[in-house]
Formats: C-alpha cells, structure tokens, sequence
C-alpha cells in the first residue's frame, strides 16, 4: 500500500490533472470559469477569498519550491535541514491559518445562503472542503515538523517528491516511516490533484497560461464604434465608417 499511495497513485493523479485538464479545454472550454457569485455576500465573499488565496498561494509556492529545489542549493545559502524545515513550518502555518479561516468562511456562505446553495455545483463544495480538510491536516503537522526539526525529516520529503518527478525507482521507500499525518497530507493532496480537472480549480491555470498567451497572440484588429454609430447600425442606417484599432 505505501507503494502504491506513494509511488504510483502520483502519476496516476498528475496524469489525470494534465490530460483531463487539456481535454476540459479542448471539449468544454465554456466551462472553464470558476463560476463567481460575487453579488451575494460580497463583504464576507472578499475578506474570504483574499485571506484563502492569499494563504493558498504562499502554501502552493513553499510545497513547490521547498520540495522540488535540490537540497544542495539551501545548503550553499546555509539553510541546513533543521532551519528549513522549521522555516517551513512555522512560515506555512501562518499562511495554513488565514487560508483555512477564509476558506471556512467561504464554505459558510456556500452552506448557509440558501441562494449560493442552489447555484453551487457538487462539486464547487466537495472541493472547497477538501481543500479545507487539507489545511486542516497541514496545519495539525506543523507541532510535529517543530518538534522533530532537529531530525530534519524534511528531506526525506524533499527526496521522494524530486524521486516521482525524476521516475526514480523505489521513490515511495523513502517516507515509509514518517508519521501517520503526513501520509494522510500526501494522499489527499494527491487526490485534491487528481479530481482539479473536473473542478473550478482549472481557472486557476488560466491566471499561468493568460500572460504567456498574451506575449505570443497574433495581432489582429476589431472594429471600434461610438455609441452613436452603434444606434444607427441597428435601426438599419448606414453609419460613418468605424475606425479600425489594434487587438489582441
């Protein structure tokens, strides 16, 4: 079983998130948006999302960097194991706290607004608190990640993901005997992964993809009328000829 939650259920899950995600696209791209309800509740709509994403991002970044950058790289800054992964617990829990705040104060107005309720898929709610369950997780880790820094643990974390991500046999060998909770963190962290496609999440790729699609857009042109033009063409006139602008 530790084979396979940790050595073969993540490719499982990140496949899943890249060719689901490309074929979302493709076959529904009208349903590639996440869905804002922002005229209700709007006050606790903003102060949630900003302290949940916020949170979420700075959480996102630290795994990313914290467990793909080769060990060797911290060292030659003199961030040895023990400073890292305190580093990381203590900088992840203040951002675990106002994302998990803000997220339960979304999955509230979710809940409770009858209305939100309604236009909610199961889906919007079934992620939102699986997202919630795996703050909940890292945030109970992080008395355990400062207790035990001085074992520095972090890097057998730090070897087994840059093992999947290399296809290094026998990757899943190297947290086998790490506490309970983290393997509860990994595997649900792995399955937030692999429904993501079928999710709201997937507008999350836009705010990566939109910049880079920008840069390499071909430039065309769209046609720019005043609204007295815009009148005229639509009681059937002829309207002085509109300007043309440069578009995106």
């Amino acid at each position: 079983m530790n084979n396979f939650f940790f050595g073969i259920y993540p490719y499982i899950a990140l496949a899943v998130l890249l060719i689901g995600s490309v074929a979302r696209y493709e076959r529904d791209p009208f349903t590639w948006k996440s869905s804002s309800s922002q005229m209700l509740r709007r006050r606790q709509l903003m102060i949630g999302s900003v302290l949940f994403h916020v949170g979420v991002l700075v959480i996102f970044f630290g795994h990313l960097f914290g467990l793909l950058v080769p060990h060797e790289i911290y060292e030659a800054f003199g961030i040895h194991a023990e400073a890292k992964q305190l580093l990381a617990a203590i900088a992840g829990g203040i951002a675990g706290i106002a994302a998990i705040v803000g997220g339960v104060m979304l999955a509230h107005r979710r809940l409770v607004d009858p209305r939100i309720r309604t236009n909610s898929s199961f889906w919007d709610i079934a992620i939102l608190l699986m997202l919630i369950g795996q703050l909940a997780l890292g945030l109970i880790s992080v008395p355990w990640s400062i207790a035990t820094a001085e074992h520095g643990e972090v890097i057998l974390f730090m070897e087994w993901a840059q093992g999947i991500f290399t296809f290094q046999p026998g990757a899943a060998e190297h947290i086998a005997h790490v506490p309970l909770i983290y393997k509860l963190h990994i595997v649900l962290g792995l399955t937030i992964f692999l429904v993501f496609p079928f999710t709201r999440l997937v507008h999350i790729l836009s705010g990566f993809a939109a910049p880079v699609r920008y840069l390499f857009a071909r430039k065309g042109y769209q046609i720019v009328r005043t609204r007295r033009q815009a009148v005229l063409s639509a009681r059937g006139s002829n309207p002085p000829a509109s300007a043309k602008q440069p578009a995106e």
